[in-house]
């Protein structure tokens, strides 16, 4: 009979994992004791993969770079498949069994390749592997206003008072009408579509 003393597999494994947890806490405890602290507005900044963060995050981006991502996995993991191949089919044994099994394994290999091989001319055909980066057009609307009244309001000179609390009158509410009635406006708002002419 076995030693009740003695640890089981279970135990052992919830062994390596507690001692993997254990680890992995003292080696970020360890990091932020020992580690320097100077921050900078450079580190502080968000890492964009080299690029300059420009804007907010919640802006419209190209879509591209997670297109090639997808390709590039897809095709690194395919060919993750080529190793188990070749170490099967590559084994003296199964060739000296049968001839046949070369051949096989030439076709089968051929045949995945080729798909692969169909797949990324597909791909570049369509154009999903160029990373065009987009040029910022600013958006135009057509005002009557004459660029000269703009050019003008630029170009003038403003004085800038500065602001005193004492010399700014308190405003009052104003008394309703004697028989309690709201005043109405001295005028009428008149609406029109754009591009009408008033009446």
């Amino acid at each position: 009979m076995d030693d009740p003393a003695q640890i089981t597999e279970f135990g052992k494994i919830l062994l390596i994992g507690v001692a993997g947890l254990l680890l992995v806490l003292f080696t970020l405890l360890l990091g932020r004791i020992v580690s320097p602290k100077k921050p900078t507005p450079q580190k502080l900044s968000t890492y964009e993969c080299g690029e300059e963060t420009v804007g907010n995050a919640w802006i419209q981006f190209n879509p591209r770079f997670y297109v090639i991502a997808l390709v590039f996995l897809l095709f690194d993991v395919e060919l993750l498949f080529i190793f188990p191949w070749a170490t099967v089919f590559g084994q003296q044994e199964l060739m000296a069994a049968d001839v046949r099994w070369g051949w096989f394994a030439l076709l089968e290999m051929a045949l995945f390749v080729g798909i692969l091989i169909i797949g990324l001319v597909y791909v570049w055909k369509k154009g999903d592997l160029e990373w065009i980066k987009p040029n910022p057009v600013m958006p135009r609307v057509d005002v009557p206003i004459p660029l000269s009244a703009y050019d003008r309001l630029n170009s003038s000179l403003y004085r800038v008072r500065k602001f005193n609390p004492d010399t700014v009158a308190p405003t009052t509410a104003k008394p309703a009408n004697a028989g309690g009635e709201a005043k109405k406006p001295n005028f009428r708002p008149t609406f029109r579509k754009p591009g009408t002419t008033p009446s």
